[in-house]
């Protein structure tokens, strides 16, 4: 007998333990549980992280991540000029914690497949038909912000709270990028075009203010060089200066005649003649950089030229002079011949 009913503790025991075993569960952090009951279908309330009791064979516990979960979702859509944009949304979602019966009996269990896809879809379509293909770049943040907006709204409808949602991708179809490409070059190249237009614009008017400068500087050699003619012969010094100085950089011997070098100063007869006439001889540029004047040495004035000697005719040998009888007349002073005049 007492062999016996240690047999039927121990058997107590072990049915005992394994229906305690049965009747707890543990629900681990960021998890939210519910249970179904055998008699009475989904239960109504819901239990928090930790060690809870369920009725073995009679309750069922159905255990919820509520933590945000990622979900990325494309979807082709077009735009208000009717171009084809690809667009990819990362998506945040997590089931509402109180609602979590409510969401298992009128979705199920996969509820982010059947809610999500359609509603991601359905907003994207609608708001993107509010922009243009230009705009939807342009203005890609408040585009973001009104899907943002509506999905958070829409999903509400279905118990499911939306972290975040943002737009990860923006493409557009490869004809259209190329049609993009080619406008944004034939715009860079309409904008050189200006640019070498304006340039030539300005390069043609800094020829007609420059043409018109050397008109008024002619203008005004031509009066300085006829109210004074001294101005002439300092740019004759300048000339001979420059020419000067270039040629004395040269390794070769030159010389020159002051001719050449416009040092003739003294020839004041040609310079009055081109004054009179309103010929101006070209001379060499004007040298603006200050430079030592060397003094000219003083020009000697030409020696006079001696008179030529008169030519007399031949004297008569002595044998033709026929003898002279009278006494002659007296010869006067001025017609005496000279003495060099040989016999």
């Amino acid at each position: 007998l007492k062999m016996v009913g240690g047999a039927s503790a121990v058997a107590l025991l072990t049915v005992g333990g394994a229906l305690l075993q049965n009747s707890l569960y543990t629900v681990e952090g960021g998890h939210r549980s519910i249970l179904f009951s055998r008699m009475g279908g989904l239960q109504e309330k819901v239990y928090k992280e930790g060690l809870n009791f369920k009725v073995p064979w009679l309750h069922k516990p159905i255990i919820f991540d509520i933590r945000a979960t990622p979900r990325r979702i494309t979807s082709p859509t077009g735009s208000k000029d009717l171009q084809t944009v690809h667009i990819s949304l990362r998506v945040l979602s997590r089931p509402d914690p109180i609602k979590l019966t409510t969401i298992t009996r009128r979705l199920g269990l996969d509820f982010n497949d059947r809610v999500l896809p359609s509603i991601v879809n359905e907003i994207l379509k609608s708001v993107v038909a509010q922009f243009n293909a230009s705009q939807l770049i342009t203005q890609r943040q408040m585009v973001s912000n009104m899907v943002r907006e509506q999905l958070v709204e829409r999903a509400r409808d279905f118990d499911i709270i939306l972290e975040d949602v943002a737009i990860t991708d923006l493409s557009f179809s490869p004809q259209y990028t190329a049609a993009i490409e080619s406008k944004q070059i034939a715009q860079q190249e309409a904008q050189r075009a200006a640019i070498l237009v304006e340039r030539a614009v300005q390069e043609r008017q800094q020829k007609i203010v420059q043409a018109e400068g050397e008109t008024r500087a002619a203008f005004m050699l031509g009066e300085a060089i006829e109210g004074n003619p001294g101005f002439l012969k300092l740019r004759r010094i300048t000339a001979a200066k420059h020419i000067a100085a270039t040629m004395s950089k040269s390794q070769n011997k030159v010389y020159l005649s002051s001719d050449s070098l416009f040092l003739n100063i003294r020839d004041t007869e040609r310079d009055e003649h081109l004054f009179h006439s309103g010929a101006v001889p070209e001379v060499g540029p004007i040298v603006t950089a200050a430079a030592p004047i060397v003094a000219a040495a003083p020009v000697a004035a030409p020696a006079p030229v001696a008179a030529p000697a008169p030519v007399l005719p031949p004297v008569p040998e002595f044998a033709d002079i026929p003898e002279i009888t009278e006494a002659p007349a007296a010869v006067p002073a001025a017609a005496a011949v000279p003495e060099e005049v040989s016999a």
